[in-house]
């Protein structure tokens, strides 16, 4: 007897209605996307400015690594940078679902499930982060593989509590669609890029009016869209793979939070 299922086509990602459902939840709730990602990113970039110069904190000035104090402040910086991002990924996943389903959004629940979390999640992060460098030392091909190898790395942390299994759960999960994954990204990640040549741009004359720290707050508010569009897009993409794999639908995805 021939196995109908070896005959089925495998199912589409849908990258289309992804990115298009990740500009809509970022556009339908921009305040409180931009609330979310705005505090913990101004929050890294001040540590991050009081570590090695707010010029180099917003991208002014180049860190110095002439000296040892150099160095270890520039990982200690990147360290915090990589707890933020833990830290704002977690509760816009949160707040992705709930938007996706229609439900109010509820900021002060998103707290305890992304703190419970942010130990791993920033070690993996860190992780992720070497690995993706490593990548595109190598060539820019293998770095976006291994993006989206791990790109629903912090869901799987924050959804399924899979803790220091999440690199290991992410390619489970990325398995059979990586390039859709990345032409997904790459969509995004071109926004992004927009988005950061025009805060390039208004950094400058905002730094030359008002000087640095208002120029470090505008570097934060615009980064926090960015940041909020990957990970909506992140969010998103991790459902999917959970429903073409697991048939698992989104609100048992946001069920957990209940």
């Amino acid at each position: 007897m021939t196995d109908t299922t070896l005959s089925q086509p495998k199912a589409s990602l849908g990258v289309g209605s992804i990115v298009g459902d990740s500009f809509s939840i970022l556009f339908g709730k921009f305040l409180q996307v931009v609330m979310i990602a705005f505090v913990p990113t101004l929050i890294g970039y001040l540590i991050s400015g009081l570590l090695n110069g707010f010029g180099v904190a917003i991208g002014l000035e180049q860190p110095q690594f002439a000296t040892p104090g150099g160095g270890i402040a520039f990982v200690l910086s990147f360290i915090v940078n990589m707890a933020v991002y833990s830290i704002t990924t977690a509760l816009l996943v949160q707040l992705a679902y709930d938007a996706k389903l229609g439900r109010p959004i509820q900021i002060g629940r998103y707290f305890g499930p992304a703190l419970s979390t942010i130990l791993p999640l920033t070690i993996l992060s860190v992780v992720a982060a070497i690995l993706y460098s490593i990548g595109f030392v190598l060539f820019v091909v293998p770095g976006l593989w291994i993006i989206a190898v791990l790109s629903v790395m912090a869901p799987a942390v924050v959804i399924e509590r899979a803790g220091f299994g999440g690199l290991g759960r992410s390619a489970a999960l990325t398995k059979g669609y990586r390039w859709p994954i990345v032409g997904a990204l790459l969509l995004g990640l071109i926004c992004v890029i927009i988005i950061n040549v025009v805060t390039g741009f208004l950094i400058g004359i905002v730094v030359a009016i008002g000087g640095t720290v208002l120029g470090l707050v505008l570097f934060a508010a615009l980064g926090a869209i960015g940041a909020g569009l990957l990970s909506i897009l992140v969010a998103l993409i991790y459902a999917r793979l959970r429903e073409i794999k697991e048939g698992v639908s989104v609100d048992q995805i946001a069920s957990v939070f209940d």
